[in-house]
């Protein structure tokens, strides 16, 4: 399908037990189980909400990934991402990423004991001299907020491959209809949806897009246990946006 295509018919389609075309808002926190622990395919609406769940589903189809996940914002997306590491782990950042990243990297998450160094992600030499050897990730921002700087996402891919690091990639700025990262060799893409994808600035959200089996474990796992999830009512206005 063409991206316009995608946007539109991408995700899932409807709702079976209604026929509505387009999927409800299921504003619910708890579902009733058949039984003890047997439940039709949702328990509690911080692991998983039908309305919240096609969503991600329609995420995941737009940037050509593995799996998609919701959060209350766009910072709460990036620091959900960094939860996918431990104390001791080394992350290289783009040097002119969001301000809000900056912070809580600097400010928040290095009292974690996360290590962080920013460079100039457009300098792949400047890359390999950061690399250390507690290093499993780098994280990109292209173009930046507010400079617009770009980093080529295809070549650095290529190259954290080769040390076993993840490509990390803020699409904010360029949306998943003109840049998808995750088919440049990425392996986690994100976005503050409150900005383009929203488009109608009514929204406050975030969005992430695995490309493996694994990382959408690893991902939902953080996702359901920290809790920064999407709403019902706004996870249906970014559908429809």
């Amino acid at each position: 399908m063409k991206p316009k295509t995608r946007l539109i018919h991408g995700g899932i389609f409807g709702d079976e037990a209604t026929g509505a075309v387009s999927t409800p808002i299921y504003q619910v926190s708890t579902y009733k189980q058949e039984a003890v622990g047997k439940f039709k395919g949702y328990e509690y609406s911080r692991t998983g909400n039908p309305t919240r769940h096609a969503l991600e589903e329609l995420i995941a189809d737009v940037e050509y990934g593995h799996a998609g996940f919701a959060f209350g914002s766009g910072m709460a997306a990036i620091s959900s991402v960094m939860m996918l590491f431990s104390a001791g782990d080394h992350i290289i950042l783009t040097d002119d990423v969001y301000g809000g990243t900056y912070r809580v990297v600097n400010k928040v998450l290095n009292r974690f004991g996360l290590e962080f160094t920013f460079v100039d992600t457009g300098d792949l030499e400047a890359i390999e001299a950061a690399v250390k050897a507690n290093t499993k990730a780098i994280f990109i921002e292209t173009p930046t907020n507010p400079l617009l700087k770009v980093t080529d996402i295809e070549a650095v891919s290529a190259y954290a491959k080769s040390k076993n690091l993840l490509t990390i990639v803020d699409n904010t700025f360029m949306t998943p209809y003109l840049q998808n990262p995750l088919k440049l060799g990425a392996d986690i893409v994100l976005h503050s949806a409150t900005k383009y994808i929203g488009g109608h600035s009514d929204v406050v959200a975030g969005l992430v897009v695995v490309s493996s089996e694994q990382l959408a474990t690893d991902m939902h796992f953080v996702q359901n246990s920290v809790g920064a999830i999407l709403g019902p009512q706004d996870s249906w206005l970014l559908m429809r946006s």
